[in-house]
């Protein structure tokens, strides 16, 4: 296999400013929305980075679960890395890639912790395994083998039952934008991306070179 070799053209389609939203959060749900429809497999995951305070990057997959005018939620434990990295450094991006659609968005802004109203609200609202893991896993952390995660999954199990509280250490985050890109591919590599930069209260709508 010659990786070097491996290309795609992109053909599906265009996108410029005349087909922009002035909102980007409206631009956003519109090809959300497209994602959605066009039966893509969990077409809310999307990479999540972060820094930590000497700005070495990490980054992982994490789930969409709200976007409003506020910004992009998301939630996990507040003591996995991500939340020890966010506590440190707030700025964080979130890319989303819909290889079918020939589509990305990258969005860049600084994270806060959502209201303990809201993290309860959703957390109440998963199934009761992830509500139990949430207490059984030190995220992030060296577990021994895997036996030893099942038994602290037991434990908890144990202790809560069916009424399983949300832990102080877990609940949401919001990602504030002050950027975000739409990407589109087109043929030889002239690709469309259209940026949204945040102006005071208001937004500056721009290309930017393939």
């Amino acid at each position: 296999m010659n990786i070097a070799e491996m290309r795609q053209e992109y053909m599906r389609a265009g996108f410029d400013e005349a087909q922009a939203a002035r909102d980007p959060l409206r631009q956003f749900e519109r090809w959300f929305q497209d994602a959605v429809a066009s039966g893509l497999p969990l077409p809310n995951a999307m990479t999540l980075a972060t820094a930590d305070a000497s700005g070495r990057p990490t980054t992982r997959a994490v789930l969409l679960k709200g976007f409003d005018a506020g910004g992009f939620v998301f939630f996990t434990n507040y003591q996995s890395r991500k939340g020890r990295e966010l506590s440190a450094n707030p700025f964080a991006s979130l890319l989303f890639t819909w290889e079918e659609l020939e589509r990305q968005i990258r969005i860049d802004g600084r994270a806060e912790r959502i209201s303990d109203a809201e993290s309860d609200a959703y957390f109440a609202a998963r199934p009761l395994g992830s509500r139990i893991s949430a207490w059984a896993s030190p995220q992030s952390d060296v577990v021994a083998t895997r036996a030893e995660l099942e038994a602290r999954y037991a434990a908890a199990e144990k202790r809560f039952g069916a009424r399983v509280p949300r832990p102080p250490h877990w609940g949401g985050y919001r990602v504030i934008p002050d950027q975000i890109e739409f990407w589109q591919g087109r043929a030889n590599r002239l690709h469309d991306r259209i940026l949204y930069r945040r102006e005071g209260d208001a937004w500056k709508i721009e290309r930017l070179a393939p």
